[in-house]
């Protein structure tokens, strides 16, 4: 029995011994992390794709006057609804026939149908989906009414499918091309600042924008700006800024904008960078920068000029 005893403290003391070195050398394997409690990530981009290529394949078909078939991207028994406003302020709700609005779409027509979709916003929850898309309706080239599309989509065996449309309709207050609102503010904001319109410069911007000069100690937020700017626009011109080129991305869900341009400049041609949000349906400047473009074989002269030595 004492031999027994001396043997199993021996054993004991070389398998402590061997667990500590294996540990030092990275040979045990640890003990696995119990699984996150996190919910699932949002459902990807791509499958919030497929649920717009769906309203996408709708509108395209519109659009062709010969006639196309749509029953396809529809749920049997799918349901399109209307809300409007009467003259006289009341609620109108109109429940329509899916199979009028599909054989309307379907039928050959010597009008020109266009509903432009201005931004997308979707949301995803396994085999659900819903998709609120402000729209404009032309005929012919002519806005017709306008509003907001809400769709509701079903999947099935993979495939997506629309269960319910119901839009709301006006035909004031709507909205154009996003991209030729935020053109005609950047134009105006240039102009507001040749002109030394002090107030529609500064107006023009969101409280908290932000400015980023062609100085690199030049960044001041809105209210830091209008002290520093202020002697340019109380001599009556501050600066001149003429777009030679812009470019105009919009996030999908249309509150986001985001901007590049070509300026011709007193500094000869400079590119500037603008971030942009909408509040309220109208577009505010968030951040902008602007840098001399300086041409690559003018670099080692500029590198110069600026005391910095070349490559």
């Amino acid at each position: 029995m004492a031999n027994y005893r001396v043997f199993l403290a021996f054993f004991t003391l070389v398998f402590i011994t061997s667990s500590l070195t294996a540990q030092k050398r990275g040979l045990i394997l640890q003990k696995p992390k119990p699984e996150s409690t996190k919910p699932d990530p949002s459902p990807s981009d791509a499958e919030t794709m497929k649920v717009q290529k769906v309203i996408e394949d709708l509108f395209d078909a519109m659009r062709i006057s010969k006639g196309a078939n749509v029953s396809h991207l529809f749920e049997s028994g799918a349901t399109l609804s209307s809300v409007s406003t009467s003259q006289l302020g009341q609620t109108k709700l109109q429940n329509s026939n899916i199979q009028g609005f599909i054989d309307a779409i379907r039928k050959p027509r010597s009008d020109q149908w266009d509903e432009k979709i201005w931004s997308y916003d979707i949301k995803v929850d396994g085999p659900l989906a819903e998709a609120w898309t402000p729209y404009s309706f032309y005929v012919n080239g002519n806005l017709s009414h306008c509003g907001v599309n809400n769709f509701e989509l079903v999947n099935q065996s993979g495939a997506w499918k629309i269960n319910r449309i119901i839009d709301t309709r006006r035909k004031l207050d709507c909205t154009t091309d996003p991209k030729e609102a935020i053109n005609q503010l950047m134009d105006d904001w240039h102009q507001a600042a040749a002109k030394a319109d002090e107030n529609a410069f500064f107006e023009s911007m969101t409280p908290d924008g932000i400015y980023v000069g062609t100085d690199a100690s030049e960044r001041w937020n809105r209210e830091e700006m209008r002290v520093w700017a202020k002697p340019y626009f109380d001599r009556g011109t501050a600066w001149s800024f003429t777009a030679k080129s812009r470019n105009i991305s919009i996030s999908k869900d249309g509150d986001i904008a985001w901007a590049d341009e070509v300026l011709d400049t007193w500094m000869g041609d400079c590119r500037s960078t603008a971030i942009l949000v909408k509040k309220d349906q109208d577009w505010k400047i968030k951040y902008f920068h602007v840098a001399i473009a300086v041409p690559n074989d003018a670099v080692d002269g500029y590198l110069k000029l600026i005391g910095k030595q070349g490559r």
